[in-house]
């Protein structure tokens, strides 16, 4: 099992923790994190784009001219799509972007990123960040002495003197342990986890 160091707020080690193998060992496949982050992504997408057909566009309801003898090619509306005002040809329907990926995947892909913080030394184990107050000032002190930067901070469980302390603070997020996920994971360079956020991580994910 792995083994990391627990620093206090001051950056001094406290103690040190085992890591669970089966959540911070597992090797690294770039194509399974590729596929979950696709459908993280897939699914937020509003999917809210929409164009009006020749059917949808108001009036065209008169012919424009007769049918012959004008010389002209002939119509029967002002809304075709080769006119200007007119409809679109197949142009984007409000639709859903999501597709599925197994669930066994998706948790196999969270190990991994988790795996890779720890091999690329971007993670950051805590006793406690032991806000007293909500004060951005505070915790922007903690991520300092630290040298952390564009960093995603884990709780255990709600917090809102530190998410409230934080959220002011540029390249900064703060979640749940529940609501960690692979984008968040690989979109910040550094990861700050308490000691019980590494327990609730190992719970959910351990087999």
């Amino acid at each position: 099992m792995p083994t990391v160091d627990v620093f206090n707020v001051n950056r001094d080690v406290v103690g040190q923790m085992e890591l669970n193998a089966e959540v911070f060992g597992v090797p690294v496949k770039p194509h399974v994190l590729h596929e979950v982050v696709l459908y993280q992504l897939a699914k937020r997408r509003a999917g809210t784009a929409k164009t009006k057909g020749r059917s949808e566009v108001r009036g065209g309801g008169k012919k424009p001219w007769r049918q012959k003898g004008t010389g002209r090619a002939r119509a029967g509306t002002s809304r075709s799509p080769i006119w200007r005002g007119g409809g679109t040809i197949h142009g984007p329907v409000p639709r859903s972007y999501a597709f599925q990926v197994p669930k066994k995947v998706r948790r196999l892909a969270l190990k991994m990123a988790l795996s890779q913080k720890l091999l690329d030394q971007e993670l950051t184990i805590v006793d406690s960040l032991g806000l007293e107050r909500i004060k951005t000032k505070d915790f922007a002190s903690i991520l300092n002495r630290f040298e952390l930067a564009k960093t995603l901070v884990v709780l255990p469980e709600s917090n809102e003197i530190v998410e409230k302390s934080a959220r002011n603070i540029p390249k900064v997020k703060v979640l749940r342990s529940e609501g960690l996920n692979v984008y968040d994971l690989l979109n910040y360079h550094h990861l700050l986890l308490t000691r019980e956020a590494i327990q609730s991580i190992e719970e959910r994910l351990g087999s």
